[in-house]
């Protein structure tokens, strides 16, 4: 008589093949998702090269690439830059009034209604 390891009443229980290989795939594609979803909310990490066998072509150096812009298209760009820029500063000074007006030029300046000479005296509270 020869016992059987795997067969005994206290052997552990086991799975079956086709069980252990759907958990294998669950906890693979979970593994992949949790790596997608690392790669969507922290993109100041980069891309990796996994395989060295991945390459990709440059757009900008191809064969068939177009030629440098014109001037008047560089022009252009640049104008349009700098109005969104333009626009962006105001965006932000207009969602945010906590920071306040930085005075930009040393000819800008205004009088307080309030503290002027000319002001009507106000009594004080005590």
């Amino acid at each position: 008589f020869g016992r059987n390891y795997f067969n005994r009443y206290s052997a552990p229980e086991t799975e079956e093949d086709e069980f252990a290989d759907e958990r294998a795939e669950i906890l693979a594609e979970a593994a992949a998702f949790k790596k997608s979803a690392v790669a969507y909310l922290h993109p100041e990490v980069g891309v990796c090269l996994e395989d060295a066998n991945l390459f990709g072509r440059n757009y900008f150096e191809r064969a068939s690439a177009p030629d440098v812009e014109s001037m008047e298209e560089a022009e252009e760009r640049a104008k349009i830059l700098a109005e969104a820029a333009t626009l962006k500063k105001l965006a932000v000074d207009y969602m945010h009034p906590e920071v306040g007006v930085r005075k930009v030029d040393g000819e800008m300046f205004g009088r307080n209604y309030f503290n002027r000479y000319s002001a009507p005296e106000t009594e004080e509270d005590e």
